[in-house]
């Protein structure tokens, strides 16, 4: 059984405040779980329905009823499984491979997709403006698909950190070089904006190249999402 004061703690766990305060985060479902589970996460508490879905023994593991799991959860409908894990440092930036920065991403959805497409095109860090949406917001976490567990994920001031690096800094904008016709370095920083304004006034005047990615036939929409056009950039640069 979950006790009033557990509910309590769990579900103040949805706000990045009490997040914050207590470097601890919740995720649903038995992907995410599993993923946090096997990588560097450490654990503080899993509650399950089922512990059969778990190869993962341990005394954090707990059973509870249905009832209990709609109580502490932040799904309209409840996943078997909710996970509570203490927050993770990023590790250093490695300057080395190519560094996607995102300049104040605010949808939640967007930013979890980002980190599953580092995840698969092996981008290894993601440096994010102090403005962009938290990365342990259960929203993101649902849509990165565990993905969080292979990403390192610093949140800093982009301009500092951008003047600080020698590697070239490449962003996305609508009026740049078409990216299938630009030879691209195997190292560099590729900025991306945010989902209204793009990339910032104070961004783009440290942005070396300009990206686009061309429309095709008659253009009929404005944009491309930022999670779309972080895919296809993605692909460019991983392109032998």
């Amino acid at each position: 059984m979950v006790v009033k004061n557990q509910i309590k703690f769990i579900k103040s766990l949805q706000q990045k405040k009490y997040r914050i305060q207590s470097g601890m985060f919740v995720a649903e479902g038995i992907k995410v779980v599993r993923e946090l589970l096997a990588s560097n996460f450490k654990p503080y508490r899993i509650y399950t329905t089922n512990t059969e879905i778990l190869d993962h023994k341990s005394e954090v593991v707990e059973k509870i009823q249905e009832g209990d799991l709609k109580k502490i959860s932040g799904l309209q409908t409840p996943n078997t499984i909710l996970g509570i894990f203490y927050m993770s440092p990023p590790g250093a930036v490695d300057f080395s491979d190519w560094i996607l920065a995102l300049d104040d991403v605010r949808d939640p959805g967007n930013l979890g997709t980002v980190i599953r497409l580092c995840d698969w095109f092996g981008i290894k860090h993601l440096v994010c403006s102090e403005h962009t949406v938290d990365c342990y917001n259960p929203k993101v976490l649902q849509a990165s698909m565990g993905s969080i567990a292979r990403v390192s994920i610093t949140y800093t001031d982009l301009a500092d950190f951008i003047k600080n690096t020698e590697i070239p800094v490449y962003g996305a904008f609508m009026d740049g070089e078409n990216v299938y016709g630009e030879p691209l370095p195997k190292t560099g920083i590729l900025v991306m904006g945010n989902e209204a304004k793009g990339i910032s006034e104070k961004l783009e005047g440290l942005v070396q190249k300009k990206l686009t990615i061309p429309p095709h036939g008659e253009r009929t929409a404005e944009s491309l999402n930022v999670a779309t056009a972080t895919a296809i950039l993605l692909n460019e640069l991983r392109r032998p």
